[in-house]
């Protein structure tokens, strides 16, 4: 099988490209060989290797930034997706795309399901939501995987942020009213394999089982470092941003566990693995 793997340097990516020779043989490509803003660059790789499987793990990920570059992040995250679907259809390909929780406002209070109707709140989330359907709509064979607060030890993130302080036995102030699933990108990557061999297709919500507020998830990095650093509580209001985040937006993995036939992961036990 001819794999063509996209954002390699990202934190998915990364893992990507040591999970994915299980499964043939694997083109990477990061911005420099396939820039997702070019749309003549694009078609050209995809032609050149012409692949079997199309993984698309770049993406425009600055969340705050997308309110100012609209155009940017919307090419980035809804026409490139689309035309890489494009060309996927044309080979008789299969595309892999990773979406977001984002994509919901936060008005539940129980995890989303696939089934639950989106409503984007800010415009990095558009741009993702406009990205799946702009699949969808080639109709070619595709894998969407919406996956929600990725995290490793790869790259600047929320992770890093607080093991950098905890190291540091800096005191933090975490919010307390954001509630999503911590998702580690190497459990991305393992997962992603694990629904390939299963020959999967559709929309499907890949994130550990459980929930956790941002605040949670700090207490429990710091724990499992053996940090004294203190964490307090906080508002979101505390941390004004120029995008809106969803109060909650944890989803359900059910539909991904009965594809696999077992139980995903706890996020704790996901964190532990890092620890």
């Amino acid at each position: 099988m001819r794999i063509l793997l996209t954002g390699r340097n990202g934190q998915v990516g990364w893992e990507l490209e040591r999970a994915l020779p299980a499964l043939g043989d694997v083109t990477a490509t990061d911005r420099t060989g396939l820039n997702l803003e070019n749309t003549d660059d694009l078609r050209r790789v995809v032609r050149e290797v012409r692949p079997d499987l199309i993984v698309n793990a770049a993406a425009y990920t600055a969340v705050d930034k997308a309110e100012s570059e609209r155009e940017r992040a919307m090419q980035v995250n809804a026409v490139a997706p689309g035309l890489l679907a494009e060309e996927a259809k044309q080979l008789g390909g299969l595309l892999v795309h990773y979406s977001t929780d984002y994509v919901f406002e936060g008005e539940k209070r129980t995890p989303y399901t696939e089934d639950d109707a989106p409503n984007p709140i800010s415009h990095y989330a558009r741009t993702k939501l406009e990205g799946e359907r702009a699949i969808a709509a080639t109709g070619c064979r595709h894998l969407i995987l919406r996956t929600s607060w990725v995290y490793g030890p790869r790259a600047a993130n929320f992770y890093q942020i607080i093991l950098r302080k905890a190291a540091a036995g800096e005191p933090m102030l975490m919010v307390d009213d954001q509630t999503s699933v911590p998702t580690p990108s190497v459990f991305v990557a393992e997962y992603t394999l694990a629904l390939l061999r299963k020959k999967t297709t559709g929309l499907l919500h890949l994130v550990p089982s459980g929930e956790a507020t941002r605040y949670e998830f700090a207490r429990a990095v710091v724990q499992g470092c053996g940090s004294r650093s203190t964490i307090e509580a906080a508002r979101s209001e505390s941390f004004p941003s120029p995008a809106r985040r969803p109060r909650y937006s944890a989803m359900s993995n059910r539909a991904a566990a009965q594809i696999l036939g077992a139980p995903l992961l706890h996020w704790r036990d996901a964190l532990a693995r890092l620890n």
